[in-house]
């Protein structure tokens, strides 16, 4: 996150809880907690439930889960002028669309109406665990 944003918005997901209703109501309550923003509270609404369908529109290849409900987005951070910045891990360092997947999800989140600039960081700590898959997740990949 640069210094001269000077409002964002923070959804942290590390810590997301189980259900999208729970996930959806933590970040707006996450996001009210930073300063104030010349976004209204609606459009935050609006904006974070389709960044989170954008990214639900993303797979790892090799898993049946898409990269929300598999834990690999620890961060969004939405700024006053609508740029969106991800921090994003993967299931391993060495995983093989390592070099793809922040593309990938760049462009699903690019494509959400009236999100500016996006910029998505891939980070490996805290280390991806399969205990941050949501239980749509596990699920699907025949752990539940």
């Amino acid at each position: 996150m640069t210094d001269d944003i000077t409002h964002p918005h923070k959804i942290d997901v590390s810590d997301a809880p189980s259900t999208e209703a729970d996930r959806v109501q933590s970040n707006l309550e996450t996001a009210g907690d930073t300063a104030a923003s010349s976004i209204p509270a609606e459009e935050l609404a609006r904006l974070t439930d389709d960044i989170v369908a954008a990214l639900k529109t993303v797979y790892d290849p090799e898993i049946p889960a898409d990269i929300y409900e598999l834990g690999l987005i620890y961060k969004i951070d939405i700024d006053d002028d609508r740029n969106v910045d991800i921090e994003m891990t993967l299931t391993a360092p060495g995983c093989p669309v390592a070099g793809e997947m922040p593309g990938w999800v760049e462009n699903a989140v690019g494509s959400v109406g009236g999100v500016q600039l996006v910029k998505v960081e891939l980070v490996f700590d805290p280390p991806w665990t399969p205990d941050r898959m949501s239980e749509e997740a596990q699920v699907a990949v025949g752990w539940f």
